[in-house]
């Protein structure tokens, strides 16, 4: 039997990670709204729409397979480009892996489903400030259902009401997606070597951006991570050294 106190402890690590993720939240919104628009006005029926937005939830993956679904892309297309966008989830996955690994697998499959780059964000920024294992699944929950149920409300809103607004997509709302993205890497930018990744990783998605399938944003990423990595080898180097000689 779970004890009170436990369970208003959970109560509150689940609402502090709703809380922490209104931010990104409002910055998403019209990103659901516009992608709902184009859903409407595009081939699919208004149904496929929530049904991707429910079974993806992947802003990004879904607005490119909208696309290439209007332009008679075949399915492995589709597929295989929404594979190469969302490739990233694998880098944040194997950055939150050290705080929930102590987890059972349910709880993992279901963080993982509810993992995006906001809940991500929300999420790092709340578990680097634990020692890993000693944070329950609650905080990171509570981020992800919130985010979830936001997508799925506006998405319905740009179904429902989009073709109302024939002209919405082009009002520039899309730009709330770029400033919540900002407002997801800046904070991150606390040390050289992460600005030189940024720099790196944004440098080459801006001269890369005319590959197919979006393979110049994977290529980015991984060049990002690269020099990163590279940069904190001294770092990890140094501290094994303290370590051994303790």
């Amino acid at each position: 039997m779970t004890h009170p106190a436990q369970s208003t402890h959970r109560l509150k690590e689940l609402m502090a990670g709703a809380r922490d993720t209104l931010p990104m939240v409002i910055g998403s919104a019209p990103f659901g709204v516009i992608f709902g628009t184009l859903v409407a006005s595009g081939p699919l029926h208004l149904w496929h729409g929530q049904f991707m937005s429910l079974i993806v939830f992947a802003g990004s993956a879904q607005f490119i397979a909208l696309g290439l679904i209007a332009g008679h892309a075949s399915y492995a297309v589709v597929w295989a480009t929404t594979l190469v966008v969302n490739a990233r989830h694998v880098l944040y996955s194997a950055t939150l892996a050290p705080y929930v690994s102590h987890l059972p697998s349910r709880w993992r499959w279901a963080l993982g489903g509810l993992l995006t780059d906001e809940v991500f964000a929300v999420a790092w920024a709340h578990y680097r400030l634990h020692p890993p294992g000693s944070v329950g699944p609650y905080y990171f929950l509570g981020s992800g259902l919130s985010m979830y149920a936001n997508w799925q409300g506006w998405t319905l809103v740009g179904l429902l009401f989009g073709a109302a607004f024939p002209g919405l997509q082009s009002l520039g709302l899309d730009f709330a997606m770029v400033a919540t993205f900002i407002a997801i890497v800046v904070p991150q930018l606390v040390a050289v070597r992460y600005l030189a990744a940024a720099a790196t990783a944004g440098a080459l998605a801006f001269f890369w951006q005319g590959w197919p399938y979006k393979l110049g944003l994977l290529g980015a990423v991984f060049a990002g991570v690269a020099v990163g990595v590279l940069l904190s080898l001294p770092a990890i180097q140094r501290t094994r050294a303290a370590e051994a000689s303790q």
